[in-house]
């Protein structure tokens, strides 16, 4: 499991991603948000849109509502995943319950953005067995990371998030941000520095 005192993160463990698939002609990441969506997104799309940046956003379906911006997401090129229903420690549910919120969650959000969702992050970075059958059988690729900004402990230092990040960097490492005003602070920088150390954003394949 998740130790939430660590940056980067390791598994050995084949049912779920931490990497990306890596381009043997260039470095690449993949940024993902969590916990949205909420307040701050606009702010954080309109940065990732002036930087023709893509990114994965994983969203509580309980927030999600027809009037959120949920269309603009979709049609600037980014792709929205699962993080369950409301962000409960799914490993502290029995499996029929497990199965339960990741189809509601998934229900959800497609029946009011008309797209499939195809990939699933566990609150809190935990699952079981369980969590991972109960994804499977909906057809959700399970999608943790390489290497988290930490920017939830970081509302006073948010320049901390970008050392967190850019000392860590691996090809093919997914990045763990959250839909949070200090991640909204940090990220053109955030942006700028991982270009500067020569990768290029990608989605996950």
């Amino acid at each position: 499991m998740v130790d939430s005192s660590n940056v980067v993160y390791d598994s050995n463990d084949p049912e779920i991603m931490i990497w990306n698939y890596r381009e043997p002609s260039k470095k690449t990441v993949v940024l993902t948000f969590d916990d949205g969506p909420g307040r701050v997104l606009p702010e954080i799309l309109n940065i990732l849109k002036e930087e023709k940046v893509p990114a994965i956003f994983f969203w509580q379906a309980r927030l999600l509502h027809p009037k959120r911006p949920w269309k603009r997401v979709l049609d600037e090129g980014h792709i929205i995943g699962t993080h369950s229903t409301k962000h409960v420690n799914l490993v502290k549910l029995p499996q029929n319950e497990q199965h339960h919120d990741l189809l509601n969650s998934k229900r959800r959000i497609e029946s009011i953005t008309g797209q499939e969702v195809k990939y699933f992050r566990p609150p809190f970075g935990q699952y079981n067995s369980d969590t991972i059958s109960a994804a499977k059988a909906i057809k959700l690729t399970t999608v943790l990371w390489r290497i988290s900004s930490m920017d939830w402990e970081l509302k006073e230092r948010p320049e901390q998030m970008i050392t967190n990040v850019t000392d860590h960097l691996e090809d093919g490492a997914i990045i763990l941000l959250h839909e949070l005003p200090q991640t909204v602070e940090a990220l053109p920088d955030l942006i700028a520095e991982i270009r500067h150390k020569g990768y290029e954003f990608t989605l996950l394949k």
